[in-house]
C-alpha cells in the first residue's frame, strides 16, 4: 500500500523483497560478482506520478514548500528515483533485498553497486532536511490512543483482510496531527480532524498532547465500490464489507 510506503527504507526490523529482472537478457551473466556488495543503488520510475510542480510541501517538518530540486518528493519533472539498498543475496535473475522504499511493481531502470569508499560524504550537509531530522530526534510530542470502536475495526481489518495500518498510522499522528495536504490530514468540523490511510482513513481529536483515534473508515463512496467500471479500486471487497459490517460509518460523498 502506498500509505505504508516509507519515504527512505527503515532497517530497524527485518524485512526482504524480491527484485526479478527480465529472462533471456542476459541478465544472470550480468548480476556476476554482484553478490560481493552489500549494498546496491536502484535507479526507478515513479510509474504512478504524472504530474509535477516547482515547489512541493514534504511530508515531514513544518507546512512549507520547498523547491522541488531541494527535496525527495515523488513529483518531479523527470520522475526517477534513486534507493540505497541492502543487498541480502543473488539467487539466478532474482536480487533478495532489504528495506526498500519502492511500492510493488515499480519499474527498475538501473543496477549499481554502493561503493563505501566513493558513495559516503561524512562532511556533507543536508541543509534543511538537518534541521527537520533534529526536530524528529525528540520523542514524540503525542501521545496515541484507539478509541474501543477503532481497536475494533483494526483488528477486524487485519484479522479478515490481512490489512494493517495502524503502526504507520500512529507513527504520524504522534508526531505532528495538524493539518497538512502531503499527510492527508484536514479538518472535520471544528474539532475533527481525518487522515486518509491509502484506501481508509481514520478519524481523530486531539486534545492537549493526546491524540484519539475515534474510528476507521473507508475512503471510497459506496457508489464508487459498487460501479463495476471503477476495477483498480484497492481493498474494494474489504471495504463493501466493512460499510455492511459498520453501516452507520461515514460514506464520503
Amino acid at each position: 500500500m502506498k500509505f505504508q510506503a516509507r519515504h527512505q527504507p527503515l532497517e530497524l526490523e527485518p524485512e526482504q523483497h524480491i527484485l526479478e529482472l527480465l529472462p533471456e537478457s542476459g541478465y544472470e551473466q550480468a548480476l556476476q560478482d554482484l553478490a560481493g556488495f552489500s549494498r546496491i543503488w536502484l535507479v526507478w520510475w515513479f510509474h504512478r506520478n504524472k504530474t509535477w510542480r516547482p515547489l512541493v510541501l514534504p511530508p515531514r517538518g513544518p507546512a512549507q514548500r520547498r523547491g522541488v530540486f531541494a527535496t525527495r518528493s515523488p513529483h518531479r519533472p523527470n520522475p526517477i528515483g534513486l534507493t540505497p539498498v541492502q543487498l541480502i543475496g543473488v539467487t539466478g535473475r532474482k536480487l533478495i533485498l532489504g528495506a526498500c522504499d519502492l511500492v510493488d511493481g515499480t519499474p527498475v531502470f538501473d543496477i549499481k553497486p554502493y561503493i563505501p569508499a566513493f558513495d559516503i560524504f561524512p562532511e556533507a550537509v543536508g541543509g534543511w532536511v538537518e534541521e527537520v531530522e533534529n526536530s524528529l530526534s525528540a520523542p514524540p510530542k503525542f501521545a496515541v490512543c484507539l478509541s474501543v470502536l477503532a481497536q475494533t475495526q483494526a483488528e477486524w481489518l487485519r484479522t479478515q483482510w490481512n490489512i494493517d495500518f495502524t503502526q504507520r498510522l500512529i507513527e504520524i499522528l504522534a508526531r505532528d496531527p495538524s493539518p497538512h495536504r502531503t499527510r492527508r490530514i484536514r479538518r472535520r468540523g471544528d474539532v475533527q480532524r481525518v487522515i486518509g490511510c491509502g484506501a481508509w482513513r481514520a478519524l481523530f481529536v486531539v486534545e492537549g498532547e493526546t491524540v484519539t483515534v475515534l474510528a476507521l473508515e473507508a475512503a471510497y463512496p459506496r457508489r464508487f465500490l459498487n460501479d463495476p467500471k471503477l476495477e483498480d479500486i484497492p481493498d474494494c471487497e474489504a471495504q463493501l464489507a466493512f460499510l455492511s459490517r459498520w453501516p452507520s460509518a461515514w460514506d464520503p460523498a
